[in-house]
């Protein structure tokens, strides 16, 4: 359903579902199994296109052998390497996976109203067949034996606009450069902190951005034992993540985000507080919205960080699986307008002349010697062209 120059309810606006507030259903019509990806049209994805200015792209998607000893319950990844020795150079692999062991999207499938018993759109869990699907000819494929299937994601294709909110470098700044909290303990985030942080890295959302939150499990896992990463197997898990409030119900929708994704298990605080209902209930149960989990969001960050820029072209092709539950994301972004605020260092040859427009600031060091001379440039720009013959 096209959603360009759409009004779209508020959160407050949504009609409740028995004891849940904010049921989206009837937004993308009685029929739909996108969620909310329909914020992703053609003039969303091409007006997030204009965000790439380098050909440099950063995958966001973490060693699918990790962890090697998964949360909640399921399979560790195995991964065998065949060798066809009767003809001479050949390999084949095979992998076995759960496919929300590690990186992921979870699907419309995977996380309902658990005291309903129902999915998105309503649909009772009853209504999906369960156990291996086998699907021979694909010219006869069952409509309803694949509905809210990931292929859905798969075939539209999760891309658009990227913003990172780095909670760990938010609250690292004002804590002496630690964490005020352990990713590996129950947690909650609050929206009030991720509105902050998005201020502070001079984020202005816009409708259709995929949101990614670091809140710090990955750098946790690397930085700890291995008795400790195998503990998420072994023990009632527990994890830092955003709060189950109506506060993020409303960030989360009002904003409307397209998706949202974290580098942690689970997303949500987990547990959540006894009584409070999952927010997974609300996220993709009510509103179709896909849920990342366990994105590698190192390599983002540092690379936001030293262009103090948040903002970039983000590209998701989930696993084609008809039927699908869940997804790892094959995701990536690629990359970043030039910040307004640079910082340059360039040892130029005598001669070279650096020519900038349109400056509201510049400090210049120079120190000379008989054959160069170094440069140190601290410069705020609003356009700068650079020629040289360096």
């Amino acid at each position: 359903m096209a959603t360009t120059g759409r009004k779209l309810p508020t959160y407050d606006e949504l009609p409740k579902f028995k004891d849940f507030s904010g049921c989206a259903w009837e937004v993308w019509g009685k029929d739909d199994q996108l969620g909310t990806i329909n914020l992703l049209t053609d003039d969303v994805v091409s007006e997030a296109a204009k965000e790439i200015r380098s050909g440099k792209a950063i995958c966001l998607n973490w060693p699918i052998q990790f962890p090697d000893k998964p949360a909640f319950g399921r399979i560790p990844p195995t991964h065998e390497i065949i060798f066809k020795a009767d003809r001479g150079a050949v390999h084949d692999d095979l992998l076995h996976i759960n496919t929300q062991s590690g990186t992921q999207w979870d699907g419309l499938k995977h996380f309902g109203l658990l005291k309903h018993g129902l999915f998105y759109q309503g649909t009772p869990a009853s209504f999906f067949k369960n156990g291996h699907i086998r699907i021979e000819d694909p010219t006869d494929i069952d409509p309803e034996l694949i509905k809210f299937g990931i292929h859905n994601w798969a075939q539209h294709g999760i891309c658009g606009r990227g913003v990172l909110l780095d909670m760990v470098k938010y609250y690292s700044e004002s804590n002496g450069g630690r964490l005020p909290y352990d990713p590996m303990t129950t947690h909650a985030v609050p929206a009030a902190d991720l509105i902050a942080c998005a201020q502070k890295e001079g984020i202005t959302f816009r409708r259709g951005d995929i949101l990614l939150i670091r809140v710090g499990f990955i750098q946790r896992y690397y930085g700890g034992t291995q008795e400790e990463r195998n503990s998420i197997a072994e023990k009632p898990e527990t994890f830092a993540g955003i709060e189950q409030s109506e506060d993020m119900k409303r960030f989360l929708w009002d904003n409307h985000f397209a998706a949202v994704a974290s580098d942690q298990p689970a997303l949500e605080r987990w547990p959540p507080p006894a009584g409070t209902p999952h927010l997974h209930q609300t996220i993709l149960g009510l509103w179709g919205m896909p849920i990342g989990e366990f994105f590698d969001l190192e390599a983002l960050s540092k690379q936001c960080a030293e262009t103090g820029r948040y903002v970039f072209f983000f590209s998701s092709w989930p696993l084609n699986v008809l039927g699908g539950i869940a997804s790892p994301p094959n995701a990536a972004v690629g990359i970043f307008r030039t910040p307004t605020r640079v910082v340059l260092r360039l040892t130029l040859c005598k001669g070279i002349l650096l020519r900038c427009g349109r400056m509201l600031s510049r400090q210049l060091y120079a120190r000379t010697n008989r054959h160069s001379l170094l440069v140190s440039l601290h410069i705020t720009v609003y356009r700068c062209s650079f020629y040289s013959r360096i």
